[in-house]
């Protein structure tokens, strides 16, 4: 006959990770939205002398001198078509190199944590650049652009034309938001 003290821990040997199984389904259930597969394939990739080792600016555009290329794979070379009539480009990317995310983030400069949505952290559930960068020229497939972030061979997702009416809202509160995140001085 089985003693109590090793019957009690031979049931919990069988039992709890049937428990503890049913509860962690029952908390993934709860916690996961009902979503769909969404899958992306890159059009193209940025080319920079930025690579995780040598870090990359904060944001592009406060450092426009950063120049790279974007090379566009086929078969999307003939979507360029027009691009050149505009000087900035939206670039949406995948930033592949990101690990993992947090609810909150500190932004460099800034005195205090945001929730993650309210800042610009490469740490995201969908780690997915947005970039408004300088298109200086257009050779084929290749697009030459300053004031970029991106590390080289970072895949590109998107491109559309910045349009000044369109995308330059006016700044409202934005200014005192700005310092508070540490990229205002003023």
């Amino acid at each position: 006959m089985m003693k109590p003290f090793l019957r009690t821990i031979v049931l919990l040997w069988i039992v709890l990770p049937t428990v503890l199984s049913a509860k962690q389904t029952a908390l993934q259930i709860k916690s996961k939205p009902d979503t769909m597969v969404i899958e992306y394939q890159p059009i193209g990739e940025f080319h920079t002398s930025m690579t995780p080792q040598t870090g990359a600016p904060r944001q592009g555009a406060l450092e426009p001198e950063n120049e790279g290329t974007i090379e566009i794979y086929e078969p999307f070379t003939e979507a360029l078509g027009d691009i050149e009539m505009f000087d900035y480009i939206i670039v949406l990317y995948h930033m592949h190199f990101s690990k993992g995310w947090r609810s909150s983030a500190n932004p460099p400069g800034s005195k205090r944590s945001f929730g993650l949505f309210a800042t610009r952290s490469p740490n995201r559930p969908n780690p997915i650049g947005f970039a408004v960068i300088k298109l200086n020229r257009v050779d084929g497939s290749i697009l030459h652009v300053s004031g970029i972030d991106a590390f080289d061979g970072t895949p590109v997702l998107d491109i559309k034309p910045w349009i000044s009416s369109l995308d330059c809202p006016d700044p409202g509160k934005d200014n005192d938001i700005e310092r508070e995140l540490g990229i205002r001085k003023k």
